[in-house]
């Protein structure tokens, strides 16, 4: 009961208020928001649990993809960046081994570490994400044990920013933060948040999800070996802008082809230069072979693989205006990225399907035009779009979506500091 009266205690504190602006962003609702969102938390936890132990808050964002788009699988550069919708958890150590996760919205999980093995029928579940992130804490010589967890989450399936990155990197977070001081380093977590992901739930991502919600603020991604991270301390708010994601409501149901493809044909461009990525070509040896190429594969491999080198080239570019802090130029160059994922990469629409994200897209255009940013976000074909919008506008924005799209389609977002964190911790009462 101490431990709970004190986090609750915490959360009414200048201290707790300047640590939630440092993750959620300056605005006021928001962190009236926060406050509520943390306490009902740790009451939930403490109905369900009634720990004598120490209680933590531990919290991990969602991602955005500022430009790059794609070009992560064929070992490119990408541009990325936390943002303040976070997987957040009211957990407490356990002096067994048995892991209960109560997650709202989803059933409960109940679990013994003592085998962290793969598991078959596990496969697609958020218990073999537990146990995988486990497993591969105790391969890199990490301790683990058991714990109760009560998890909600503002990183909402399907959204495009990245839920189950997001819920990995927390789970190792938890661990790191109950049995191993706090060491594990953001990269390292990241890359055994992958291996959870690809081999016990067994789905084939890339790193850049885990990666921006491990690392925090911007991060620049380059694939081309193993893969060179770089944080970049940059936030949108500082200059007096919001990002704005708007879910179109699209479903990504029935686009596992649609999605596929573009690694496929881009991989094929890659194979008629005796290649296996398109990082290992020369762009201008694409460009002499126009001809060839179309004639072989089609052109959409080709315009494909033309998105792919200038994403690249623009990445850096876009580097070097973040770390200037030329927001303009910043701008620019995500409007430049959405522009070619939409004319080159052609992932926003599917041929006879309906065209949400397409009017999403042309309806920002309208009101941003030479004052703010906007693309396609993430996969494409379906999900979100990507917005940057004077402060003064967003109002007036997010009023002309949700009108269009739903209410509550816009979420208002800021770059976050921080990756997977300790948010708040009970003191000894």
């Amino acid at each position: 009961m101490d431990n709970y009266n004190s986090m609750l205690s915490l959360l009414s504190t200048g201290e707790a208020l300047e640590r939630l602006k440092t993750l959620y962003g300056n605005r006021e609702e928001e962190l009236k928001r926060q406050v509520t969102r943390y306490a009902e938390l740790v009451k939930k936890h403490e109905e369900l649990f009634h720990s004598s132990g120490r209680i933590l808050m531990v919290s991990a964002p969602g991602r955005i993809e500022i430009a790059g788009n794609h070009t992560d699988h064929n070992n490119g550069k990408v541009l990325a960046a936390a943002v303040s919708l976070d997987c957040l958890a009211a957990v407490s150590p356990r002096q067994d081994m048995k892991v209960r996760v109560y997650s709202e919205g989803f059933s409960p999980v109940e679990m013994d570490l003592t085998d962290t093995s793969v598991r078959e029928a596990d496969k697609g579940t958020s218990a073999s994400l537990i146990r995988g992130v486990a497993a591969g804490m105790k391969e890199n010589g990490m301790k683990i044990g058991g714990f109760d967890a009560v998890v909600t989450s503002d990183v909402v399936t399907g959204s495009g920013l990245s839920s189950s990155a997001a819920y990995e990197v927390m789970i190792a977070q938890i661990l790191d933060a109950l049995y191993n001081g706090r060491t594990l380093d953001p990269i390292l977590r990241a890359r055994i948040a992958q291996y959870a992901e690809n081999v016990h739930f067994g789905k084939p991502s890339g790193l850049m999800d885990q990666m921006a919600s491990s690392v925090g603020g911007m991060v620049t991604i380059d694939f081309k070996d193993d893969p060179r991270v770089e944080g970049l301390p940059f936030r949108f708010s500082n200059s007096g802008y919001d990002i704005v994601v708007v879910n179109t409501g699209s479903s990504h149901d029935n686009l596992t082809d649609e999605y596929a493809s573009i690694r496929i044909e881009m991989n094929e461009v890659a194979a008629f230069f005796g290649k296996s990525v398109l990082r290992q070509v020369e762009p201008g040896d694409v460009w002499q072979n126009l001809k060839a190429l179309s004639e072989r594969l089609g052109e959409r491999p080709v315009l494909r693989a033309i998105h792919y080198f200038n994403e690249n080239e623009r990445v850096g570019k876009l580097v070097d205006d973040v770390k200037n802090n030329d927001v303009e130029r910043v701008l620019e160059g995500m409007i430049a990225s959405g522009d070619s994922s939409q004319k080159l990469l052609q992932n926003v629409y599917v041929v006879g399907r309906s065209q949400p994200m397409t009017l999403a897209l042309t309806l920002a255009e309208s009101m941003l035009k030479g004052k703010g940013a906007w693309r396609v976000h993430g996969g494409g074909f379906a999900g979100t779009t990507l917005n940057v919008v004077p402060r003064d506008m967003t109002e007036e924005f997010t009023r002309r979506m949700n009108a269009v799209f739903g209410d509550h389609a816009c979420f208002i977002l800021d770059v976050r500091p921080e990756g997977g964190t300790v948010a708040l911790e009970s003191r000894e009462m």
